[in-house]
Formats: structure tokens, sequence, C-alpha cells
């Protein structure tokens, strides 16, 4: 995903709780997409877009993640959900994960590509209008800001 791709749609901050870490002292690595996942499924219901009354609905084909410093409880992550310009039956979210206290640096960044599937068929189907539209108005308010 090109930086001219990337719009932000979505913030959201998490406390860490003290399950979320491994005997190292830090949080475990698969909380990291569960940080993201809860972020991502957020933003989805936000905009109206789980299942529909068909099962028609977001699958996630990969998931990815960096990790760049190891977040620690106490505190709070901060998880901005940025996504690519869609294709017919899916899209790209990218995630950076920030320490609210510590001047919100990066620590971690990834993401998943979402598809649109039937779930009778195991096929993908195009994207929701809703999330059609919540793209236009991406772009549209991004033009006006230039």
């Amino acid at each position: 995903m090109t930086a001219g791709d990337k719009k932000l749609v979505y913030t959201v901050t998490i406390p860490i709780r003290w399950g979320d870490m491994d005997a190292l002292g830090h949080v475990n690595n698969t909380v990291y997409f569960q940080y993201m996942e809860q972020a991502r499924i957020e933003w989805l219901s936000m905009m109206g877009c789980l299942p529909d009354e068909n099962g028609h609905g977001p699958v996630i084909i990969n998931a990815h993640c960096t990790f760049k410093k190891p977040l620690k409880y106490p505190g709070q992550v901060e998880v901005c959900t940025y996504i690519s310009t869609p294709g017919r039956t899916s899209f790209e979210t990218i995630q950076e994960m920030r320490s609210v206290g510590d001047g919100y640096s990066l620590y971690a960044e990834g993401g998943a590509k979402v598809v649109w599937v039937d779930p009778s068929t195991e096929k993908s189907v195009p994207l929701p209008d809703a999330i059609k539209q919540k793209f236009a108005e991406i772009k549209s308010t991004q033009r006006r800001r230039r």
C-alpha cells in the first residue's frame, strides 16, 4: 500500500490488561493481532458492515505484524486503522499500534486483507455498498483538504 492509498478511518484506545502479558513481562505477540482485530471489527460494526442476513461478510485471508518495541502493562495502546483503495471484493487494512504513555511511539504495525465472502459458496462477493460509500466519502474529504 502506498502512502497515497493509505486513508485513516478509525482510531481506538485499548487498555493493556495484566493477562495480555507473557512470561517475559511484555504483551504476547498473539495479543497484538487481537488488538488489530478489535479495532477492525469496531470500525466495520460502526459502518454497519458485519455479516448480512445471508451471512455475506468479511473474511481475513492474511494477516501480518511487525513488532518494533514491546508493549507492557500497565498502559494503553492506540490502534490507528487505515484502509487502501478497495478492489471489487476486497481491501487492505494497515494498523499502527502506539503506546499512549510513551509519546505515542510506534510499537507495532500490521494489517490484514479483508475479502467479502458468501459462506454458502465460499467464494468472494462484491463489497457492500456501505463500504464503497465510505471509501468515496474518504476520498472526497481528502480532495477538499488539499
